[in-house]
């Protein structure tokens, strides 16, 4: 009689330690596609993706709250991404060796275009790339959720917890010094 008491009043819930594992899984499962893409859009190589992927999930790992479910883990872990590639992006000096999978994207990617657009384009992106790295932690974080993900500005004010009214003065602002850092660039390629 007394074990049929105890195993009424047993906690349903699982214990922390099998919990989270099975939380992460399910999490891991469910957005590791969408983490991924987001930092490969904002590195530009899939080694470094990967990278920042087993970052993000490394970190939940080791921290002791995990990720509250009353907020949205999609948007708590592409914030995650965002922010894990922009340390990386600044942190990171990049040798001058190419993946091969990189190399190889380049080449089917850029099938139509001619050898000298396809370096100009490359060029280009890693000037963004560059570009976004230097903003601020929060405008970067806006203008890849914006720009490179297609979230909306309510979308990515509900993300971060904050205004449509903020988001669209750091996109405003970041456009700007994104267009003065880009314009002073081709400027000087164009007089070279």
């Amino acid at each position: 009689m007394q074990a049929t008491a105890a195993a009424r009043t047993r906690p349903k819930v699982l214990p922390e330690a099998t919990q989270k594992p099975r939380e992460l899984e399910s999490l891991f499962q469910e957005h590791y596609e969408h983490v991924f893409r987001t930092a490969y859009r904002i590195t530009g190589s899939a080694s470094d993706a990967e990278d920042v992927l087993q970052t993000v999930f490394l970190r939940l790992i080791k921290s002791s709250e995990g990720i509250d479910q009353a907020e949205s883990p999609k948007g708590y872990l592409l914030r995650a991404a965002v922010n894990a590639s922009l340390d990386l992006m600044r942190s990171h000096t990049r040798s001058k060796s190419v993946a091969i999978d990189d190399v190889e994207y380049d080449l089917t990617d850029n099938k139509r275009l001619s050898p000298e657009a396809a370096a100009e384009d490359r060029e280009l992106r890693n000037l963004i790339q560059e570009a976004v790295a230097r903003l601020g932690e929060r405008a970067s974080e806006v203008f890849v959720l914006r720009y490179f993900e297609g979230y909306d500005n309510r979308e990515i004010a509900d993300m971060l917890g904050t205004s449509q009214m903020v988001v669209a003065v750091t996109l405003h602002r970041a456009r700007s010094r994104m267009r003065k850092e880009i314009g002073e660039y081709l400027e000087k390629y164009n007089e070279a």
